[in-house]
């Protein structure tokens, strides 16, 4: 009557499922060389797909793939462009073409999911040290690292590198 029956354990040791193999160790390890949020590195362009600024390029300045005690899921710090700078053309008058060469930034944190990643990278190695976890704390310190985003991005634009990140999607 025993040998009718195989125990519990056998079967669940015999089931690909419960495998204790090495092999099955080399599967799990393998599932983080397939992680869909491995391109989302410091520098890439990313564009948000939901929320206030869906549709909106930004910059990943640092991603946390493990979250932190206030966001307990992987996300990324982000500094983006709320409003595009103006098409500007010779015949406007220099203050014009200052005024439409302003850029509107933003920072936030952003939830992986709600993140679309580009081809695109930027190095912006002054933006690594402005926006931290800490920044978000005070809204001083929100307003400030804003103004510097803001230098940093119009300084690009002035320089004319990386000029689609300046222009709005077209859909």
């Amino acid at each position: 009557m025993e040998s009718q029956a195989p125990a519990k354990t056998e079967r669940l040791q015999k089931s690909p499922f419960f495998s204790r193999s090495p092999s099955s160790n080399q599967k799990f390890e393998s599932r983080k060389a397939n992680n869909p949020f491995h391109s989302l590195k410091v520098g890439r362009v990313v564009i948000i797909t939901r929320g206030r600024y869906a549709g909106k390029k930004c910059v990943i300045i640092s991603p946390l793939d493990n979250g932190t005690k206030s966001h307990p899921f992987p996300h990324a710090l982000v500094a983006g462009i709320e409003r595009y700078p103006s098409k500007v053309t010779r015949r406007m008058s220099k203050t014009k073409q200052a005024k439409k060469s302003k850029v509107k930034p933003f920072i936030k944190q952003v939830n992986y999911t709600h993140l679309m990643p580009t081809r695109y990278t930027i190095e912006l190695e002054t933006l690594k040290g402005v926006v931290s976890n800490d920044t978000f704390k005070e809204v001083s310190q929100r307003e400030d690292a804003k103004k510097q985003v803001k230098k940093a991005f119009e300084e690009r634009y002035q320089s004319g590198k990386n000029r689609w990140f300046f222009t709005p999607l077209q859909f």
